[in-house]
């Protein structure tokens, strides 16, 4: 998979995750985010996410397009028609 390492990000970068509902577990989407400062730690950064900050962990997948995040969700979740998870 053709993922971003973390801790090479910067701030500005626009990324792509694979993100899940909270109210429907059984429903991903991709999603654009973008990575900025954290509010409440300096000199760290956070992903901004249906505005909400979410603090960057070394294992969260992170990918560069939204080709590439699809791809790695069909490597994963092999859904007959992904598509439908897609916003």
């Amino acid at each position: 998979m053709d993922m971003l390492d973390p801790g090479k990000i910067k701030q500005g970068d626009e990324v792509f995750v694979i993100y899940r509902n909270p109210h429907v577990p059984t429903v991903a989407n991709i999603k654009a985010a973008e990575i900025v400062a954290h509010p409440k730690d300096p000199g760290a950064l956070a992903l901004f996410l249906n505005e909400t900050f979410h603090v960057i962990e070394d294992d969260d997948a992170l990918f560069a397009s939204e080709d590439a995040a699809k791809q790695a969700y069909d490597n994963v979740y092999s859904q007959d028609e992904p598509e439908q998870y897609f916003s």
